[in-house]
């Protein structure tokens, strides 16, 4: 795909703080869906977009995951700090780590406020071992009409040293 003649929006949601890496738990100043986002647009260019839930998710791991489970549970759409729209977009990336099998809810609540038929949408994803669960399947259903392009599902601990990769991913869209 030719990047350079489309409007890009990568649109992402990301946890920072305490996450699980292949030897325990550690603190993140950033977390690995972000750092997967900056360098899909360090390659392609286009615009970022950080889904943002109004109501924070707890720093700690294991409370946070307690959070999602509820919240997927519920069906819940948390509200988002701030809304983006699609309709001038022609391709948009969404990342997300995978909770509890799918997409986090507050990307949940992206997908429902906005209109993908005819986009061009390439999910991107984060997770210690899950890759993208379900929730390559959840973008079909929740965005009918969207192009769905191959995504691509990296361990959150390698993002910073899968650059080369994520390149190479881009290339073959």
């Amino acid at each position: 795909m030719d990047f350079a003649n489309k409007k890009i929006l990568i649109a992402y949601f990301s946890k920072k703080g305490e996450n699980w890496y292949t030897n325990g738990l550690a603190k993140l100043p950033i977390g690995n869906t972000e750092k997967m986002a900056k360098l899909i647009q360090k390659a392609v260019g286009g615009d970022l977009f950080e889904i943002v839930s109004k109501k924070e998710y707890p720093d700690g791991y294991y409370v946070c995951c307690d959070v999602a489970k509820s919240e997927m549970k519920a069906k819940a759409r948390p509200e988002l700090v701030t809304m983006k729209s699609v309709q001038s977009y022609d391709v948009i990336f969404v990342g997300y780590p995978t909770w509890w099998g799918t997409l986090p809810m507050p990307i949940f609540t992206f997908l429902d406020a906005n209109d993908f038929q005819g986009k061009i949408l390439i999910p991107f994803n984060t997770s210690e071992g899950s890759g993208f669960g379900r929730g390559v399947k959840d973008l079909e259903k929740e965005c009918p009409g969207a192009i769905l392009k191959n995504g691509l599902a990296l361990a959150g601990h390698e993002v910073d040293s899968k650059e080369e990769a994520i390149q190479q991913w881009l290339k073959t869209l």
